[in-house]
């Protein structure tokens, strides 16, 4: 799995510290959801605060709002 990996543009840091986070966060949580969930918050943040935007799909955004939802939820419980 990690194979892929290396095909990374690391230079890229709106794309390579979303992947950083999900390798690093799955192995700390013990959970897959979670690591999916902390790569598409980050990936969607870094891509607005960047000003790249637009070259996100409207379903990420959608997800990036859902999964802070269930972040919050889970927060609140």
């Amino acid at each position: 799995m990690l194979h892929s990996v290396s095909k990374i543009d690391w230079k890229d840091y709106s794309d390579s510290i979303p992947v950083f986070l999900v390798i690093l966060v799955m192995p700390l949580t013990f959970s897959i959801a979670t690591g999916i969930a902390v790569g598409f918050i980050s990936y969607s943040a870094l891509k607005l605060f960047t000003g790249q935007g637009r070259k996100v799909s409207w379903l990420v955004y959608l997800l990036f709002a859902l999964f802070i939802l269930r972040f919050l939820y889970l927060k609140a419980l």
